[in-house]
This record gives structure tokens, sequence and C-alpha cells, in this order.
């Protein structure tokens, strides 16, 4: 879990990062919809699927892996894994798993799987115990579709990783396409990057 710290005095968006994080605190989303056929045609699971490709693309851009540390000094992990909503249908409560990353997508899917089957009938809050600093959340409302979805945090403007919200898959055509809400903080996350992370997992998903 390498944690590589930012040298701000040197750093290309110095006086972007100040301003919103401190001037103009400022954290924005956006909704989009994917192209996710494939994934349907091919008849893979659904939810680590996604967690997968988001995972990737989250690890391919140090901006989508910054954090603050205790001593609210910027900096991003090495790498990062996805911790994600598990719902339970007899309590009507979710608990958060987590799984650990790697690049490889059928290891990936068997480690979700086993994390499933071991922490997946806890109901308490944090399932799978020992939740690592180095994680992102994720959450998955199977239930409804969406166009748009904001989150309200608190302690919002000092939080700078993304938050991941997938909403419910549909058909539109021939296609199937599902929404996938996307919340950054504006200090370390441009309009360019976040278009730029879609599209790299656009591409990951296959469109």
């Amino acid at each position: 879990m390498k944690f590589n710290y930012i040298d701000i005095e040197n750093w290309k968006r110095k006086s972007h990062y100040q301003h919103y994080l401190k001037d103009v605190p400022c954290t924005y989303s956006m909704t989009v919809k994917l192209d996710i056929t494939k994934i349907v045609k091919e008849k893979k699971k659904l939810y680590p699927t996604m967690l997968y490709h988001i995972s990737k693309i989250v690890n391919s851009y140090e901006e989508f892996r910054m954090v603050l540390d205790n001593e609210g000094k910027v900096g991003y992990y090495e790498m990062m894994f996805p911790c994600y909503t598990f719902f339970h249908k007899e309590s009507e409560t979710f608990s958060s798993l987590w799984t650990e990353y790697t690049d490889n997508y059928e290891e990936f899917c068997k480690r979700y799987n086993e994390d499933v089957k071991n922490y997946g009938d806890n109901l308490e809050m944090e399932g799978k115990p020992n939740t690592p600093l180095n994680v992102f959340p994720v959450s998955m409302i199977p239930w409804e579709s969406f166009e748009g979805f904001n989150l309200n945090l608190q302690r919002g403007y000092d939080y700078l990783l993304p938050i991941f919200t997938i909403g419910k898959y549909y058909l539109d055509g021939d296609k199937y396409y599902i929404p996938l809400a996307i919340q950054v903080h504006h200090a370390v996350c441009d309009g360019f990057h976040l278009c730029r992370f879609i599209d790299s997992l656009k591409k990951s998903l296959g469109e």
C-alpha cells in the first residue's frame, strides 16, 4: 500500500488545488450511460465485471487515487481496491465489502466470489473486516435506472476520492445501457480528467 506524497510547491496544479480545496471548496458529479451490450451478451456477472473495469481505470490515473492524510497532506496510493455495497434482502440493509484488485479479470472475479461467499452473510456495516486505507467506494442501486444522482457529504470538501454509483441497466433498441454516476473533487479532478476517465472506461467495456 505505497503512498506517494505530492510536492505541492512544484505541482503543476498547485493553484487549482488550493483554489478548489480552500478558496472555493467544490465537488461535482456527472452521470453517464454506458453500453454494456458486450457484457450482457457474453453473460458475464454484471457487478464484479463493472467493479473490475472501474478499478482498472481508477488505477490508470493518479488523480482518481488522491487523498489527504491525517495531517492534511495530499498524495496518492500506488494502487486502489474497490469497496462496494452488498445488499441483504432479509434485513433490507447493506454491508461494505472490498476485494483486492488485480488486472487479471478472471482472478479478480474469483476473489470477488470468495469475498461474497466468506462475508456476504455478515449483516454488519463493515461486512469484510480490516478494510484497508487504499479503497474507493462503489454503490449499486439495481432497482432503478437514473439520469442524475448526487451525494451530499458533510465532510465532502476534504474527501478527494471519487465515488461511483451504478444503477439498473436497461434495453434501448438492440443495446443494453447502465447509468453510472461519478462524484469527484475539483481540487484534484477537472472536467478534462473526468471525461478522460469515462472515455477510457467505455473503451475498456468494449464500446
